[in-house]
């Protein structure tokens, strides 16, 4: 009896020492995750967009005017912007589109990174690929997410994408004069559009990527793909999901500059009753879709295989070789 007390109290000590020792280490390494995937996904954006911007900014151009759109009048429309205001001038609204793009990038790929272990542990899959309704939610919700909180950015730049540069000096002036001129509200107009959007485009966009490396591993039996097979892997997921989100996509460039172009939309279904009336189903709401599939998969690939591979990087360097991801 005597013993037993003695030796219950050692007990103990042992076996709780362990877990306060491990409290900080959990906390420090959770700390090095997020701060990874912020670092990786703000890479990733800025590589992917930069690559793409003079097409960007000519799809946007067609998205906003009644004119109709070809292969061979979007490569006119490059050619005279380069004629006229030299070849910089293709990146135009590239500077805000950065200012959007690496916090946009950088939240959603840290927040898809946190809903699948959300997602995982409710659904009990920790450590484990997702089922695909989860992995469907988990990367709607990181989209959502990006953009509720980067919104105005977005609205800045489609604004310097189709203005001459003599009308905004630069991301400031643009924020100035739309709160002067049309009010604080105009910086959020197009945003149900833009959210009603995001949800199929990042949920099919991250489904079919993780979809896409789940089945490689499978039958490669390979832990995993090679770059080129992850930028083809991230082109099919920027296909699938650009074009399930496009007729929002249009409608929200639309209600974006609609203050500097002369037009009035007041709402989601206005805008797509008048684009249809005056330009068509097909040639108004999914007008320069083809050019964003060539925009498009190229962007994503890109992106998804920069946040992979930088990821792999920054592990190897804090804790030398390991499991990838």
């Amino acid at each position: 009896m005597g013993n037993g007390v003695r030796e219950g109290p050692v007990e103990f000590q042992r076996d709780v020492e362990p877990v306060t020792a491990r409290i900080p280490a959990e906390d420090n390494q959770e700390k090095k995750k997020v701060l990874n995937s912020l670092m990786s996904g703000a890479l990733a954006g800025a590589v992917a967009k930069t690559a793409v911007a003079p097409l960007d900014r000519t799809k946007i151009m067609f998205q906003v005017s009644s004119k109709r759109f070809s292969a061979k009048e979007a490569y006119r429309l490059i050619y005279r912007t380069y004629l006229n205001e030299g070849f910089w001038s293709l990146w135009r609204g590239n500077s805000a589109t950065m200012v959007r793009v690496i916090p946009y990038a950088a939240i959603q790929f840290c927040a898809h990174e946190e809903y699948k272990q959300i997602l995982g542990n409710y659904y009990g899959f920790q450590g484990k690929a997702l089922t695909p309704f989860p992995r469907f939610i988990a990367g709607s919700l990181a989209g959502t997410t990006a953009a509720m909180v980067t919104y105005p950015l977005d609205m800045v730049r489609a604004r310097m994408a189709v203005t001459p540069k003599e009308m905004y000096s630069s991301i400031v002036h643009v924020f100035i004069r739309i709160s002067r001129e049309e009010g604080l509200k105009t910086l959020y107009r197009g945003f149900t559009p833009t959210i009603l959007g995001v949800i199929p485009y990042a949920g099919l966009s991250f489904f079919t990527y993780e979809t896409l490396k789940k089945v490689h591993a499978e039958h490669s039996g390979k832990a995993q793909p090679s770059p080129p097979e992850r930028l083809l892997f991230g082109a099919c997921a920027g296909l699938i999901g650009q074009s399930a989100s496009y007729p929002l996509d249009v409608v929200r460039r639309r209600m974006q500059t609609a203050g500097v172009l002369g037009h009035t939309y007041s709402s989601i279904l206005l805008t797509m009753q008048e684009i249809v009336r005056e330009e068509g189903l097909v040639r108004g709401l999914y007008k320069g879709l083809s050019m964003n599939w060539v925009k498009g998969p190229i962007a994503v690939g890109i992106s998804f295989t920069t946040f992979d591979l930088t990821q792999i990087l920054l592990r190897k360097l804090q804790h030398g070789p390991g499991p990838q991801r």
